[in-house]
């Protein structure tokens, strides 16, 4: 069912199964619903918080969207009844986090079924020349990187981009990307990969199933011998996505992630074998210089009675007051 969701490939088994490996509890439950002979919605839940009858999906922040697929053809709401039967203890609702209205439009709001905001996320459209899109551009992202190419030309240092795709690469690849974040500022917080981390086994499993499917890239960016930037990439036959980007932090004043993207980026119009870059991140700064597209991804919550909305909502507001 994953690989009819095109546009999605972090949907599938090969991210899937190494983020529950590393980032499960344990008490995940696969649920399915078949209509006709056909399977028609297949979601990952497990139990949110303790005692409080709701479940949800599962939601590890390496996910782009929630571990949730459906083939459109059945309202959600008018299922869940048969759903609260089968789950263990008292269910009172179902969240479903991260969706996409590219895939699943955002539903009406209802006695039963409400949604929220949750992101707007960037994406960049492969259409026509990487020229005729560079020329779109923003005048200070154009004078900066031509200001950066001619700083590395003066000093001497001539900056190159390697695309890894073998599954024998993706170790490696991790390793040096370990070493580039773990130089940097999210050694401070701890979200940085280390081969040795969950993060970096995670990474590590899942790059090389998808290598092994000819559907991983890892871009590295060097200044001469030494790597400067990196982006973790996946890609199924219609979109690549960016999952995680590092650059060494010592060459921040010539922006090598920067520099690295606009080679990327060139590459992969050249290329023409995709037809959208996905970011899949909260839109940042840095996101609208590359492009002027976004869409907000939304959560759905779905509740067996219509009185737990209004319950939840005098809870929220006395716990404000207090």
């Amino acid at each position: 069912m994953a690989q009819s969701r095109v546009g999605a490939p972090f949907l599938r088994s090969g991210f899937i199964q190494p983020a529950l490996a590393a980032f499960g509890r344990g008490d995940e439950l696969l649920c399915l619903y078949a209509a006709q002979g056909q399977l028609r919605i297949a979601m990952i839940l497990t139990k949110q918080g303790k005692g409080k009858g709701m479940w949800q999906t599962f939601q590890p922040s390496q996910l782009p969207l929630g571990a949730f697929l459906s083939d459109g053809s059945v309202d959600i709401e008018l299922v869940a009844p048969r759903l609260w039967s089968k789950l263990p203890g008292l269910c009172l609702g179902l969240g479903l986090t991260q969706l996409d209205p590219s895939f699943d439009p955002r539903p009406a709001d209802s006695l039963k079924r409400q949604s929220k905001d949750y992101i707007q996320t960037a994406w960049v459209d492969i259409s026509g020349s990487f020229d005729a899109y560079w020329e779109a551009r923003g005048k200070n992202l154009k004078q900066n990187t031509r200001k950066q190419r001619n700083k590395l030309q003066t000093e001497g240092i001539e900056p190159r981009l390697e695309c890894l795709q073998a599954v024998a690469d993706m170790g490696p690849a991790i390793e040096q990307y370990g070493r580039l974040e773990s130089a940097g500022w999210k050694t401070a917080d701890g979200t940085a990969i280390h081969p040795d981390n969950e993060q970096g086994r995670f990474y590590r499993q899942m790059l090389e199933s998808f290598a092994a499917q000819g559907r991983a890239r890892v871009y590295q960016y060097w200044f001469g011998d030494k790597v400067v930037a990196m982006d973790l990439c996946i890609e199924d036959s219609s979109v690549i996505v960016i999952l995680k980007t590092t650059y060494d932090e010592s060459y921040k004043a010539v922006s090598p992630s920067t520099l690295m993207r606009q080679t990327e980026f060139q590459q992969l119009f050249e290329e023409q074998k995709f037809k959208r870059i996905e970011f899949y991140g909260k839109v940042m700064e840095w996101h609208t210089r590359w492009t002027d597209v976004d869409r907000g991804l939304y959560h759905a919550n779905f509740f067996r009675f219509g009185a737990i909305p209004k319950l939840l909502a005098i809870k929220a507001k006395l716990s404000k007051q207090s």
